[in-house]
């Protein structure tokens, strides 16, 4: 008799290694697993598939989703100058929906009742794999394997492991959990749970010590049409490319570290530590552009909307009617886009020291104070006593009544 078919997501990683073996023996179905490549750093993703077919896995996907990633997700990341509490770029919640989309085809195409993931159960990620899956097929049913078995420690997962021939990277003595795309890298676990231990050195790999950095200044140009950057220093390239360069531009020059406390969709506040250079550099230099081409009161609630569009998508909701109708919106504020910013890089800093833009709405003539000045001062005094109208009848009639701010007129 067949047995019944499991899709699940597969980095290669300790958790979703323990779950090939944990779905063949507990739940006696066949797993397919899907690898997708998404710019995290790796040896090879034919290795990690040879892994997953010698766990045990009756087939591996391996999927490049990378252009897709950056066409289709990080250019709505970057037109939301998206980043979760004003500090995370949304590294990991931005390619789950992506993930969560191959998931289910192939799970048409293999006829599978199940698709799993090896997400923990007070995490985000579990939220993001779970909605996106529900809103592109909810007659899928999932599994989250992490959330069922006894193994309540990784040190318990890393004995599983070598118990059952599973093998793994992570160590007792090095337990990070690590997650990681184009647009940054997300490490937790071991010390770093500890929110007072400064984190060790050996988290890092896309960017250097700031002490470490080159000791002059690195200056960048990049070249955006429609709100998505097209060339650096005037080398047009895909947007992708810009990506991968702006990631070594920036982490070789020690920018792009991240250390929070982080509060998760369950509750719990979590220390968190990420490197983002390539997507924090791309957001400052957006934002600068907008600063000078976006008509003041459309800024100004964007503003608003961008945290509210960050913490849709982090909360997993990429694929809800919401995130879609602000995407409309943000969509309209990228059209007239077009401009060059000059970034400059030194010793973990990120400066923007230049942009311009044929959709500039800096007018030099309102703007100076010098002999060129267009602004009519005229105009001021009525403005100001119609701006002020209202709070001066009110103070008129406060004094009028011996009451002062603050106290009630009886």
């Amino acid at each position: 008799m067949a047995k019944d078919k499991v899709v699940l997501a597969y980095s290669g990683g300790l958790d979703t290694s323990v779950c090939i073996k944990w779905l063949q023996e507990e739940k006696d179905l066949d797993v397919i697993a899907v690898v997708g490549e998404v710019g995290q750093e790796h040896e090879g993703l034919e290795a990690v598939k040879e892994k997953a077919l010698k766990t045990g896995a009756i087939e591996c996907y391996v999927i490049d989703m990378r252009e897709i990633f950056a066409q289709d997700y990080l250019t709505k990341a970057l037109a939301a100058n998206a980043q979760f509490e004003n500090k995370y770029p949304l590294v990991s919640a931005l390619s789950r929906p992506l993930i969560s989309k191959f998931l289910v085809d192939i799970a048409h195409k293999e006829g599978a009742k199940y698709i799993a993931h090896g997400c923990t159960g007070k995490g985000n990620d579990q939220v993001r794999f779970e909605t996106s899956i529900q809103a592109l097929d909810p007659s899928i049913e999932i599994l989250a394997p992490v959330r069922e078995w006894d193994l309540h420690t990784r040190e318990e997962e890393i004995e599983y492991a070598e118990a059952h021939d599973v093998p793994v990277e992570a160590t007792k003595a090095k337990p990070y959990s690590i997650d990681d795309n184009l647009w940054g890298r997300a490490i937790e676990c071991g010390v770093l749970e500890d929110p007072w231990a400064a984190p060790p050195l050996d988290i890092y790999t896309m960017t250097v010590s700031p002490e470490e950095a080159p000791d002059a200044p690195t200056e960048v140009e990049i070249t955006f049409k429609g709100g998505v950057p097209c060339a650096i220093d005037g080398v047009e390239m895909s947007y992708l490319d810009i990506i991968e360069k702006m990631n070594h531009i920036a982490g070789s020059n020690g920018f792009g570290r991240i250390d929070m406390i982080e509060n998760r969709m369950v509750g719990v506040k979590s220390r968190e530590c990420y490197e983002a250079p390539g997507a924090l550099a791309l957001i400052a230099a957006h934002r600068a552009l907008e600063d000078m081409c976006l008509e003041r009161e459309v800024l100004r609630y964007k503003l608003h909307m961008e945290q509210d569009w960050a913490t849709l998508v982090y909360n997993g909701q990429w694929f809800s009617p919401l995130k879609h109708a602000m995407d409309q919106f943000l969509a309209t504020t990228q059209t007239c886009l077009d401009g060059v910013v000059r970034l400059k890089f030194y010793k973990g800093t990120c400066t923007v020291t230049g942009r311009k833009s044929d959709f500039s709405l800096y007018d030099y003539g309102l703007a100076t104070y010098d002999a060129a000045d267009t602004f009519n001062r005229d105009s001021a005094k009525g403005f100001i006593d119609l701006y002020g109208l209202s709070t001066r009848v009110w103070a008129k009639n406060r004094s009028e009544h011996g009451k002062t701010d603050g106290e009630v007129v009886e």
